[in-house]
């Protein structure tokens, strides 16, 4: 296997020649969209469109925006990035309809192994990160690796979300914990 096709599997995986090109590129493309002005919305449609694996119709991405490969990325309708937002798509990272990220959010589906070995060997691995529909995150929030966010919730600013959140549900803190159920 490829170290891509290691990635993509969920299995440990290294950066190579391939994965390193593919991120220079994405890198490139996030310059291109931070460094071109909010008045010129349908060039900077276009660039966030070459970026993402899939968009819906009715998104924002503020500037500045980060992601590590894009095409893992895939947006519903009505999706609305605010300032200073990471994503580390290394694997799929997958946001539904109405979704709305304060600044200075983060969304890594990379991790790195608990094991020095191991890690210490430059191996790391991708978990998935799924949000439904109806969903708002407050500034600074936090999600890692391999966690489901259902539809119609709220995680409060500076969550780290590190475990799945029900939907219907208020979540907060460090790490994040349902307050309160929504109807």
């Amino acid at each position: 296997m490829t170290e891509k096709e290691k990635l993509h599997a969920g299995l440990l995986y290294k950066v190579d020649d391939e994965l390193r090109a593919e991120l220079a590129a994405c890198k490139q493309k996030c310059f291109e969209y931070n460094h071109t002005p909010r008045e010129d919305a349908e060039k900077r449609q276009a660039i966030m469109r070459s970026i993402l694996g899939k968009c819906g119709e009715n998104f924002y991405v503020e500037s500045n925006v980060w992601f590590d490969y894009g095409y893992n990325t895939e947006v519903g309708d009505n999706f609305y990035v605010n300032h200073d937002c990471m994503f580390l798509d290394t694997g799929k990272l997958t946001f539904g309809d109405n979704v709305f990220i304060a600044p200075q959010c983060g969304f890594y589906t990379a991790g790195h192994p608990l094991d020095a070995k191991t890690r210490d060997a430059q191996l790391e691995f991708a978990k998935p990160i799924r949000v439904g529909n109806s969903v708002w995150f407050g500034g600074g929030v936090r999600v890692l690796p391999g966690v489901t966010i259902g539809d119609n919730v709220v995680i409060g600013a500076g969550s780290v979300v590190v475990h799945d959140i029900p939907s219907n549900s208020v979540a907060v803190g460090n790490p994040a914990h349902v307050i309160k159920k929504l109807p």
